[in-house]
């Protein structure tokens, strides 16, 4: 049990490490192309909505700042690339709407205790749609487009580690239960992305 200490602050340090750069492969992928092809514009809003009311709730409760660290850099990612998916589906003027309705989101969250409770429960809920709707998006199209693997499987890591400190640390049922569904679906999506990927003729 020595090395307990030691394992928590790697799972922690390498999940904010991760997290830096999580969306990084994915939105490279979006530019390089110049099209937001095989990425679910609904999984991308879902997912920033999850984020923020998980933010909340950790900040919130005052939990250790180690165990949600990673959420404000998720945040801005999500945000870029958002930004990146309405400049290319001609949309981009919706992006004011949707940063007012995010601001509003945080602000509104705060206001009962108990609503801060039941966000967090129905985040999970959130959270796991929007990656139900990107598979479904995979599934219906046969192929995964612009979408990263190498994003999806970071995200499984994250996940994962995010199980072990929760546990070993606020053992938050709610959180942990949020991790394990999240685990669960990143490793399904990977798996479709990889499945659907299109293959490239090899040239000499």
């Amino acid at each position: 049990m020595e090395l307990l200490p030691e394992l928590i602050i790697f799972a922690n340090w390498s999940t904010v490490v991760i997290c830096m750069v999580l969306k990084f492969p994915q939105i490279y992928s979006v530019l390089s192309a110049r099209s937001a092809e095989g990425v679910s514009l609904n999984s991308v809003l879902l997912e920033l909505t999850g984020f923020i009311v998980f933010l909340r709730y950790q900040i919130y409760y005052n939990y250790p700042l180690e165990t949600h660290l990673e959420y404000p850099m998720l945040i801005v990612q999500d945000t870029v690339l958002l930004l990146l998916m309405f400049l290319y589906n001609g949309n981009l003027k919706n992006a004011l709407l949707y940063a007012g309705i995010f601001f509003g989101l945080w602000h509104i969250l705060v206001l009962q205790s108990w609503l801060i409770y039941l966000a967090l429960n129905l985040c999970t809920v959130i959270s796991a749609s929007s990656k139900v709707l990107q598979l479904q998006y995979i599934w219906q199209t046969k192929d995964s487009g612009q979408a990263s693997a190498l994003t999806w499987g970071f995200a499984a890591y994250t996940s994962a580690t995010r199980i072990f400190t929760t546990f070993m640390t606020t053992t938050d049922i709610a959180v942990l239960l949020r991790f394990v569904v999240m685990l669960f679906l990143n490793v399904w999506v990977t798996s479709a992305i990889l499945k659907y990927r299109k293959k490239t003729e090899k040239t000499d």
